[in-house]
């Protein structure tokens, strides 16, 4: 039995940061010292980035100063909002791209209504309420009050592969299911000034977005292209716990983004995928097989590490040993991914389900081709799986 994800669809809110225009704002903003200063403009200048979006309106710089919450457009000052502030804006705004990425899914997938779908799978990372985003999604699109619903919290950026996961053995269980799974994560709401490095990194690249699609092993349309669930598989790097983190502060979520961590990717990248490998046959014993495509979560653009911004590299190129610890991949492999980190930035789990869907947009991507997705997070976990593009 084939399960399958389907119409793959995405959503974000409509201010635009300009990279450089915020990277202008951080680097002013009081209490910097002439480090912070140099970091906040290597941080923004080599993050790969052009635009982000985020739900906080009065970012767009310009924006009316009656009363800010977190920024000043008069002084141009970044405002520090506690932390209660921050979820109230989460639970009105993350609620709407929640509904709006989980409408878009259901009007794209052929043959499958709101009154079809059986469980609903909600992440996010950025915010907490109850009834939650699982529930809302249920009276917001008219599901069935028999819906069953699951919500991944506080995983970071590699939970929409567990979610995945999750939803495909559902289907497994159950051949009828048909699994609504949504991500939508508001990044933009704990970015902050300070004269930290890992929180300047992260205030350089993340941003606000969500991601839908169907989960279910009923049959393609005509011309219908999505992805079947193959493989999944969940790797624990040896070292690296403290160089990725997320906890709750009074002000904000406190983001820990080590600048090591490229280079963690880089060493165990290679260890990370042979569990996953090894559990297919046909790709087993083909390492340099040129139709297996890398997608993996753009966290951060870094010279020589290819493997953190790489979307669809040659699965040999990242597997088979080679002089440079750095895997070698051509512009045309890396394309999807580095347009959605220059278009979107990062937003968080949202992020892998952006970079899936421009490789099945692609009209070079055919029926049959192989993907291998990867997502990094907290521990570092490292979230990979195999794919297989489907053509109904």
């Amino acid at each position: 039995m084939a399960v399958t994800l389907r119409a793959i669809q995405t959503a974000v809110p409509p201010t635009v940061l300009y990279q450089e225009q915020v990277r202008d704002v951080f680097a002013a903003q009081p209490g910097l010292s002439r480090l912070a200063q140099r970091i906040v403009n290597t941080s923004f200048n080599g993050s790969g980035i052009e635009t982000r979006h985020t739900v906080i309106e009065e970012l767009t710089l310009d924006a009316p100063g009656d009363d800010p919450k977190f920024f000043d457009p008069v002084e141009q000052r970044l405002l520090v909002p506690g932390t209660r502030v921050r979820n109230e804006l989460y639970i009105v705004e993350a609620t709407k791209l929640f509904v709006e990425a989980g409408r878009r899914a259901l009007e794209a997938c052929p043959g499958v209504e709101a009154a079809d779908i059986t469980h609903v799978v909600t992440v996010s990372c950025t915010g907490f309420y109850a009834p939650g985003p699982d529930y809302m999604l249920v009276r917001e699109l008219g599901l069935s009050p028999a819906t069953q619903r699951y919500h991944l919290g506080f995983m970071g950026c590699y939970a929409s592969m567990p979610a995945l996961r999750t939803a495909k053995q559902f289907v497994e269980a159950d051949p009828n299911a048909v699994v609504l799974v949504v991500s939508a994560e508001l990044c933009s709401l704990h970015l902050r000034t300070s004269n930290d490095p890992d929180t300047i990194v992260a205030s350089s690249l993340f941003s606000d977005g969500a991601a839908a699609g169907i989960v279910s092993s009923r049959p393609l349309h005509p011309g219908e292209k999505a992805l079947s669930l193959d493989l999944f598989e969940t790797v624990i790097t040896p070292v690296g716990e403290g160089d990725m983190a997320w906890k709750i502060g009074d002000e904000g979520f406190e983001m820990v983004l080590s600048t090591y961590v490229p280079h963690i990717i880089d060493e165990h990248i290679e260890d990370a995928l042979a569990p996953l490998m090894a559990r297919d046959p046909l790709l087993s014993g083909l390492l340099n097989d040129d139709e297996l495509r890398f997608a993996a979560t753009p966290l951060i653009e870094t010279e020589g590490s290819a493997g953190f911004a790489g979307s669809s590299a040659s699965f040999a190129t990242l597997v088979a040993p080679a002089p440079s610890p750095a895997p070698a991949m051509s512009e045309a492999q890396l394309r999807p991914s580095r347009e959605t980190l220059r278009n979107h930035g990062n937003m968080s789990s949202a992020t892998i389900l952006f970079v899936m869907k421009a490789i099945v947009d692609e009209p070079a991507s055919t029926d049959g081709e192989r993907l291998c997705a990867m997502a990094f997070g907290p521990g570092l976990t490292v979230e990979s799986a195999l794919m297989t593009v489907r053509l109904g």
